[in-house]
């Protein structure tokens, strides 16, 4: 039998704001991706006459050339955006949103032969045009971009892109340092670490790699990380994670820094998002998953936000891990991993993250790029900054899953 809900009901739910406004929503998400795919220009610029170049041959290189947009670059933020944008133009059924993706990589290829050729070991990866894609020596230089380049592939295959996903499955697989457990982990700080920041960067491609080729190995590997990251990382009192753990003298590093908090949670996401459903490990995947759920609503802001430090209320809101969490949270009452009663959590988190986005689509509060130090001050003091690109994607991924939730809500 259907329910009739009373007029006055009805007016309070609409008087009151209980009901989510979707169209508000909507258009708070479009100004974002509407100024990335504004400012996106796919050329490159001479940075000693300011020559713009639409195409690099071996005729107009030169040392001093330079991508011009910074959503053209080969690092693991635009991969994270790439993917994003992807997820918007699914939900809204707008393809020219998966275009401006497609055309971000047939850029990097189209052009990186040159760029290659010229590179010195000496150069600086993260400076230098693909400079990433050419070196491919850490997590993050492959597997975020080489997760929406999987996106990509699954309509533009060309020969290029499936040999550059066989290269980073390569390097994952049997090149990338490893404890002796089979951990995954970086030459630095010291030799060995685990970053909390390569759950995502491994994940983001193992997950998406084994639902490419039905290869169970990937699946297995992605698994396994989640358990042992968890058992370096994760502190048992509070389930928050640490940035780091330094295998070489078995100690954590000091911090529960906010985003490395986030990339764990949006590896989760993604890897429960695509394995089977009968994976022998899936059961203690989605209790760990639940545990950080939990751990993390328990420092939760009144704003709805997260901290810069996510257990030092002294530190900054910051919103490129809130928005993370948000995203996760919504992705897994969405799918039904967790009770609904936890999208009270994203709901009050997207709440505080849309005052931090101006009219103009620009978002407040990101913090720059990280690395790894042992002392608090260093995490204290990164600067937010508006718009930066670290959290761009993030927040657009967590946009569309709160009008998911709020959709299913209604």
């Amino acid at each position: 039998m259907r329910r009739i809900i009373p007029s006055a009901i009805l007016f309070l739910f609409v008087v009151t704001g209980f009901s989510q406004p979707a169209g508000n929503d909507e258009s708070i998400i479009r100004s974002i991706a509407d100024r990335i795919v504004q400012n996106t220009t796919w050329d490159f610029i001479d940075r000693s006459n300011g020559e713009i170049l639409k195409k690099i041959t071996e005729d107009n290189y030169s040392p001093s050339v330079q991508i011009r947009s910074p959503y053209n670059t080969w690092n693991y933020w635009n991969g994270v955006l790439n993917i994003a944008m992807i997820d918007f133009a699914a939900f809204f059924n707008e393809p020219e949103y998966k275009q401006w993706a497609e055309k971000n990589y047939a850029f990097a290829f189209d052009n990186v032969a040159v760029f290659q050729e010229h590179y010195k070991p000496f150069m600086n990866k993260w400076s230098y045009p693909f400079g990433q894609y050419i070196v491919t020596q850490e997590l993050d230089d492959c597997g975020a971009m080489g997760a929406g380049l999987i996106e990509v592939y699954r309509e533009v295959q060309r020969e290029d892109y499936k040999a550059y996903l066989n290269k980073a499955a390569e390097h994952i697989l049997t090149r990338q340092e490893r404890l002796e457990d089979g951990t995954l982990v970086r030459s630095g700080p010291h030799r060995f670490t685990l970053w909390a920041d390569d759950l995502y960067m491994g994940i983001a491609f193992l997950s998406r790699m084994g639902a490419l080729t039905g290869d169970p190995e990937y699946f297995d590997d992605a698994a396994f990380q989640v358990i042992q990251f968890t058992h370096y990382l994760c502190n048992p009192c509070t389930q928050l994670y640490y940035h780091g753990y330094y295998s070489d003298i078995n100690q954590q590093n000091v911090a529960h820094w906010g985003r490395c908090n986030g990339w764990v949670m949006m590896a989760q996401a993604d890897l429960l998002e695509l394995l089977p459903e009968n994976h022998p490990q899936r059961d203690t995947l989605l209790e760990i998953f639940l545990r950080q759920v939990i751990g993390i609503s328990r420092y939760q802001d009144q704003t709805g936000l997260w901290h810069q430090l996510i257990d030092k209320s002294d530190s900054y809101l910051e919103s490129s891990c809130s928005a993370m969490f948000i995203y996760s949270i919504a992705r897994a009452v969405n799918n039904g991993w967790i009770p609904e009663s936890y999208g009270s959590i994203a709901r009050q988190g997207w709440k505080g993250l849309k005052a931090k986005i101006r009219d103009d689509g620009q978002v407040e509060d990101i913090c720059i790029g990280t690395g790894m130090e042992d002392n608090l001050v260093f995490y204290y003091e990164r600067p937010a900054q508006l718009n930066d690109i670290h959290g761009l994607g993030a927040i657009l991924l967590a946009g569309v899953e709160m009008l998911k939730l709020n959709r299913n809500l209604h």
